[in-house]
């Protein structure tokens, strides 16, 4: 910090110098009284009247300096004495010189005294010219080049450096896999490389080669970075990191240097790993759509990383890694065999990864004996490291709010639906009919969850606003990780989207807009069922439509928007999505008709409470077959 400051010190006042420098050199050029401009034919008549001294004859003037009078009317040339040169002060007047100098001029002046001096082309005072043209150059340039010179970062051409981070094997803050939970599918493939990092020997031995490049693939927070620098810290190398956008810049040619500097970098200090985040960035495919577009640097950049990666020799121990949550996008020389060989996804965590990761990030935090993390984690399905990481953080701040001095259950519960549904809407305060309306709105939807046998089992329902817009809430648990769903179970889904705006019409005799959310999920699941999944039973089993546009990881899918069928087909789908919504629509219906009472007890005890837990929900509700006689797979689709 000392050191940083004495440059500073020195740079401004190297800066002060230099523009006190300036000012002083014009100070001459920028001050003094300027001359009078007359005609030519008043300059002669100001000789003929006995009032000029001396002219100066320039190319393009003539400058006239008047004569002093003294006291004793003893005429005197101004501005000059015995020892005066005959350029010393302004001149008094001055005129445009016509273009020859005719020889009645010549005589006028000898008449009557005045005395002519020819000024040489040469004579003339250039260096305050290029003096005003250079400084405010120098003014503007001068301190930023100062600077990067004081900084030591090499002069102007030193942005063709990249940012590289280099995290030693001996830092404190070094990762290892006891920081990483909730990957082991992805940890194992990637011991194969720490070994080669460790004893590269034993691979040579037998004529092994490890793989050049490994290209970690997965959703946004599941842990990439980390999972690179705990493969680091393992292994016990150098790692060297640096963004994908990093190599990029508005001058061409920039990023290949980058390129070659970071793998010369990484050469030097071998055996270590090069890590390249969000490859992606300069890793896009060069043809179809995107070679219409000229992306000149971004291409030279991404032809010199090919270039490195074919050029070094894995012996030397060198291991390459980059990561992207889009590998659709990249470019097919770069995953090619003998670049990145090996891809490793990176999953979104089970329940079990959750609560491992949820245990690591909670290592600081003063928890609760009572703090159920198995609960936590099934509370936050499709969650990803990052996400947990906030959880806990997030519960440990709700902790702090209350002025606890331990993380209990009840600010996980508050920090979950702080980042699911969004704060608590304080200043906002319903009206008692709305609060009516969504008190039955959600125990509708609490009643029929509960009534169907593959639904999940409902955790909480609330009618406290969020910030989202949601004005309450039913939140259901899931009881294990799900990779597949039948068609029961969806079509029991579809049925629970219903049961809100069923219960507002049963109770209240009409609907309103507060169902417009579960409607869409309602109606888009249908369609997923009808077009996507084969589930209907009128069209048989096969697909409509395709997905436009490329699709991987948790990205959305917009099905059917390339259609591969007929207007005809295009009705009988339509007509099936209709029946299916129907069905369920009903049989919501006749779950909420049969618990009528159910449903208002639920209602009233919301509006009494705010928000009913399961243990509380089901004291209200009375033990029964689920559905009430109203089977699961009555309604066909």
């Amino acid at each position: 910090m000392e050191k940083t400051t004495r440059r500073r010190i020195a740079f401004s006042l190297v800066y002060v110098l230099i523009a006190v420098a300036a000012l002083w050199l014009l100070r001459d050029t920028s001050g003094g009284d300027e001359p009078r401009t007359v005609a030519y034919s008043e300059l002669v008549g100001m000789a003929e009247d006995g009032k000029l001294a001396r002219v100066v004859v320039s190319e393009s003037s003539i400058a006239g300096y008047e004569k002093a009078v003294d006291d004793g009317s003893e005429a005197k040339e101004k501005g000059k004495d015995d020892d005066a040169t005959e350029d010393d002060g302004p001149p008094d007047v001055e005129a445009a010189r016509p273009p020859m100098i005719d020889e009645q001029f010549l005589t006028t002046m000898h008449e009557h005294g005045v005395e002519v001096v020819g000024q040489p082309a040469s004579e003339g005072s250039w260096w305050p010219m290029l003096l005003w043209l250079v400084l405010p150059l120098l003014l503007i340039f001068g301190p930023s080049l100062l600077a990067m010179r004081a900084m030591g970062r090499g002069g102007p051409l030193s942005f063709a450096r990249g940012r590289v981070k280099i995290l030693d094997a001996t830092a404190a803050d070094r990762v290892t896999f006891a920081d990483v939970a909730g990957v082991d599918e992805a940890k194992g493939e990637l011991q194969e490389v720490i070994s080669f990092l460790r004893e590269p020997g034993r691979f040579e031995a037998i004529g092994a080669k490890v793989p050049k490049g490994v290209l970690l693939i997965g959703s946004p927070g599941t842990g990439k970075t980390l999972l690179a620098r705990a493969v680091a810290g393992e292994a016990g190398v150098p790692f060297f990191s640096m963004s994908g956008s990093g190599f990029v810049e508005m001058f061409v040619g920039v990023g290949a240097a980058r390129v070659r500097e970071l793998f010369e970098q990484a050469k030097q200090r071998a055996p270590c790993i090069i890590f390249i985040d969000e490859i992606d960035a300069i890793g896009r495919t060069r043809g179809g759509v995107a070679a219409m577009s000229p992306h000149e640097e971004r291409e030279q950049t991404l032809n010199q990383l090919l270039t490195e990666m074919d050029g070094f020799d894995p012996s030397a121990g060198v291991v390459i890694m980059a990561a992207t949550n889009r590998p659709e996008v990249l470019d097919p020389a770069l995953t090619r065999a003998g670049r990145f060989d090996r891809k490793v996804i990176v999953d979104a965590p089970t329940v079990t990864g959750r609560i491992a990761i949820l245990r690591v990030h909670a290592r600081g935090v003063k928890l609760a004996p009572e703090v159920d993390l198995e609960l936590v984690a099934r509370r936050t399905p499709g969650m990803v490291g990052a996400d947990l990481a906030r959880v806990i953080n997030e519960a440990a701040l709700a902790a702090t709010r209350r002025g606890a001095t331990q993380v209990e259950q009840q600010d996980f519960e508050e920090a979950i639906d702080r980042i699911q549904l969004g704060l608590r809407r304080r200043g906002r305060a319903m009206s008692d009919a709305e609060r009516h309306r969504v008190a039955f709105h959600e125990a509708g939807h609490a009643l029929v969850a509960l009534a169907l046998p593959h639904a999940d089992p409902v955790h909480r329902v609330t009618i406290i606003p969020r910030t989202i817009g949601a004005l309450g809430a039913t939140l259901q648990l899931p009881t294990e990780d799900r990779f597949l769903m039948t068609r029961a179970e969806l079509r029991d889904r579809i049925c629970v989207m219903l049961g809100g705006r069923v219960a507002e019409q049963l109770a209240l005799g009409e609907v309103s807009t507060g169902a417009v959310n579960d409607l869409e999920r309602a109606s888009e699941t249908a369609r997923q069922m009808v077009c996507r999944f084969g589930m209907s039973e009128g069209l048989g089993p096969q697909t409509f439509g395709r997905p436009a546009g490329l699709q991987f990881l948790d990205s959305p899918a917009a099905w059917g928007d390339h259609r591969n069928f007929s207007d005809q087909r295009a009705a009988e789908i339509d007509g099936e999505i209709d029946r299916l919504i129907a069905a369920e629509h009903e049989r919501a219906r006749a779950i909420l008709t049969a618990r009528h009472e159910e449903l208002v007890r639920v209602a009233e005890a919301l509006l009494e409470r705010e928000t009913i837990d399961a243990p509380e929900l089901a004291t209200l509700v009375r033990s029964g077959v689920p559905g009430d006689g109203v089977e699961a797979g009555g309604a066909q689709a």
